[in-house]
């Protein structure tokens, strides 16, 4: 790690901690980002790092094959124990660099492209009509997250891995823990190896009697080892299920907020594809950022982030960032030409692999629930809602609602 310019303002430790405002990042990371696109920053073990906040920065950093994405690269940074163990023990491919991430990437590339996700829509409504059919039956108030924004997309991947979904409480409760900032390593040591044994015993399952679903073809190849079967069905796993529900529900929560948008979303569904691509934009979940180590000197925003030095990119003020989104950029805006340019979804090739998926999923989540529960409101009042602010993926814990 290279020394920290000493002419540079006092860094900021991270994480920071959150305001007033759930929909908003932490004040200091927006602070940081008013001071320079590029600044120094202390992870909590006291190990300086740089803070890429601008949004032109960020995209230039995850384009950048000389900022390695493997956890065991030199300077990578970790704001837990539990997540250095997470990331460093038998890592997925989202945790490679090139070429043996593009390798492991491409085997499954196929399941996620537009078209083959347009081709699961009609298969996604049907999920999400029976999950609300299910809500609906329930006594009031129902908590959504729970009862509909969680099961929706558990149902999906699963649907699209072929694991059972009887399984569910197993996977969720052990994908919180490895979501989990504040996990401890052997708490996360102890879920990973616990989710790790269950996808090879399923993975052995579908190769002696194979279905048609992603864990099927992957156990059927001979360049993947078992190890390498359940690691990839891992990441789809925890990755597929959780980014969606947290949106889901923090998407919901934004509309409740706003009844003259909800109302005319519900009266032109055509207009859902844009306002999800802005609640993506404006409600950046991924409030942690994007972990990054150099591999060699680079300069990005005027600053040099010489190697071994870590970097985190922070995709909530880049998605922020005014000098790309404009004056209006920290407010909701279903209108905003640009807000697809958001880096929700990382940038590079790296981008996340179900990005399509996701707003589909999205779209006709929102939809369905505008056109089928056009009284939905909240059954508390919003101070007494908890966030997930240790949580890598960040949403609403439990959102209670009638309706």
């Amino acid at each position: 790690m290279s020394a920290v310019p000493t002419q540079l303002a006092p860094p900021l430790r991270l994480p920071a901690a959150y305001g007033r405002c759930p929909f908003t990042p932490p004040p200091a990371y927006t602070e940081a980002a008013r001071a320079g696109a590029v600044t120094r920053s202390v992870l909590p073990d006291g190990t300086p790092c740089w803070l890429v906040t601008g949004y032109r920065e960020v995209r230039s950093v995850l384009a950048d094959a000389r900022f390695s994405a493997d956890a065991r690269t030199p300077g990578f940074p970790f704001l837990s124990p539990g997540q250095r163990q997470l990331a460093t023990s038998r890592p997925s491919f989202i945790r490679m660099d090139d070429p043996e991430h593009a390798r492991l990437r491409r085997m499954v590339t196929r399941d996620f492209l537009v078209r083959r996700v347009e081709e699961l829509r009609p298969a996604i409504r049907r999920i999400v009509d029976d999950a609300l059919d299910e809500l609906i039956a329930k006594e009031q108030p129902a908590d959504l997250v729970r009862d509909f924004t969680l099961p929706v997309p558990s149902l999906v991947i699963c649907l699209m891995l072929g694991v059972p979904y009887a399984d569910r409480d197993l996977f969720q409760s052990l994908s919180r823990t490895l979501l989990d900032n504040t996990a401890t390593d052997g708490e996360v040591a102890n879920a990973h190896r616990s989710l790790m044994g269950y996808l090879a015993g399923l993975a052995a399952r579908k190769a002696r009697e194979p279905g048609d679903d992603i864990l099927s073809r992957l156990a059927a190849r001979d360049d993947l080892t078992p190890g390498q079967v359940a690691s990839l069905g891992f990441m789809l796993l925890v990755t597929g299920h959780e980014s969606t529900a947290n949106m889901s529900a923090i998407s919901v929560l934004t509309l409740l907020r706003n009844p003259a948008l909800a109302a005319r979303l519900r009266a032109d569904p055509a207009l859902m594809p844009a306002a999800v691509e802005e609640l993506l934009r404006h409600v950046t979940i991924i409030h942690l950022g994007l972990a990054r180590a150099a591999k060699e000197d680079v300069e990005v925003g005027g600053v040099t982030i010489a190697a071994g030095d870590g970097v985190i990119c922070m995709l909530s003020t880049a998605n922020r960032d005014e000098e790309v989104f404009g004056p209006t950029a920290g407010t909701l805006d279903p209108d905003r030409r640009d807000a697809r340019r958001h880096l929700s979804f990382g940038f590079g090739v790296h981008q996340c692999l179900g990005h399509a998926l996701a707003r589909v999923e999205l779209e006709v989540v929102l939809t369905t629930l505008l056109r089928r529960l056009p009284n939905l409101r909240l059954a508390t009042g919003e101070t007494a809602l908890t966030y997930g602010t240790s949580d890598l993926v960040y949403g609403v814990r439990e959102l209670p609602v009638t309706w």
